[in-house]
């Protein structure tokens, strides 16, 4: 009998048709997670969702080739990105109500957070048309963990403005939040950029992470001085830079005096490991690769 019941199941399976299997199981919108780093850091259900897809609208129709082609994904994909973004939205808006299934990428992990995708969603929300949004790969949590800071409450910024009042602005209106505070700061400009965070927070704890996922991740727990330091000397890759938040209790106008005799036993010819074993034994409270960054930063002004 469970046989039977079995076959019966099966057949009614094969009975449904793609676009009727589509339509039980997809919205017609799906904001699909993609790698940020390795590919293979992406989920079954996320694969599935681009091989059922209609239509993939993507940021870069190159780097999304990159993916499908590894995974033997063969679907036709139209360009979506910030210069588009609103015009694109208005055509797919229309495939949609046509019944189309849409699956909306950007070139690494959620479309719509610091990437193209919020005006589809808004308009297709305001339209009545159903959206389903895949959890997966993104920067700030692996960020978040790895900084060592309170990973709760956090708050998630993007990207700082480009113009310095604005930024400014913004970072006096965060100065007074205690929540660890998280930002993707660009190679070429994090220095412009930490010189006002600095002025404004203060030299607060902070870690920058870089190449989330990739060969050279990497993760340093130091100082806003120290980071601004590395930016200026220069540094590659994806960034996020994870801020402790406002505390009253911490003063860091005495809590960073140790930097201020590394110059002098630099020109006293002592080694970078000589100097953080020195400083590491005489200060209490410090953490060795916040001390052995700011050794470094300093070497790199001198040199």
């Amino acid at each position: 009998m469970c046989m039977k019941a079995r076959s019966n199941k099966d057949k009614c399976k094969a009975a449904i048709n793609l676009e009727t299997f589509k339509r039980m199981v997809y919205m017609p919108l799906i904001l699909v997670p993609t790698p940020i780093g390795n590919l293979e850091d992406i989920t079954l259900r996320a694969l599935r969702a681009l091989r059922c897809a209609d239509i993939i609208a993507c940021e870069d129709t190159r780097t999304t080739s990159i993916l499908l082609r590894r995974y033997n994904i063969k679907k036709s994909l139209v360009s979506y990105h910030a210069h588009n973004e609103h015009d694109r939205s208005e055509s797919l808006l229309g495939k949609l109500r046509e019944g189309k299934v849409i699956a909306l990428v950007s070139d690494a992990g959620t479309p719509g957070i610091s990437d193209p995708g919020y005006t589809i969603l808004k308009m297709a929300i305001e339209d009545g048309i159903e959206i389903d949004v895949l959890p997966g790969a993104n920067a700030i949590l692996p960020a978040l963990l790895l900084s060592g800071l309170p990973p709760y409450p956090f708050l998630f910024h993007g990207f700082p403005p480009e113009k310095e009042g604005q930024r400014r602005e913004l970072f006096t209106q965060l100065s007074s939040l205690p929540c660890t505070l998280c930002f993707y700061i660009s190679p070429h400009k994090g220095a412009r950029h930490l010189n006002d965070m600095l002025e404004i927070f203060g030299d607060r704890r902070a870690s920058l992470v870089r190449e989330i996922s990739k060969i050279y991740q990497e993760a340093s727990l130091s100082t806003l001085s120290v980071i601004h330091g590395r930016l200026e000397v220069g540094v590659k890759g994806e960034l996020v830079l994870v801020v402790a938040g406002y505390d009253k209790d911490y003063d860091n106008s005495t809590a960073n005096d140790w930097k201020s005799i590394i110059p002098e036993m630099l020109n006293d010819g002592m080694s970078v490991r000589d100097i953080t074993q020195k400083i590491l034994k005489e200060v209490k409270g410090v953490n060795k690769n916040e001390v052995k960054d700011a050794v470094l930063a300093e070497k790199a002004k001198l040199y």
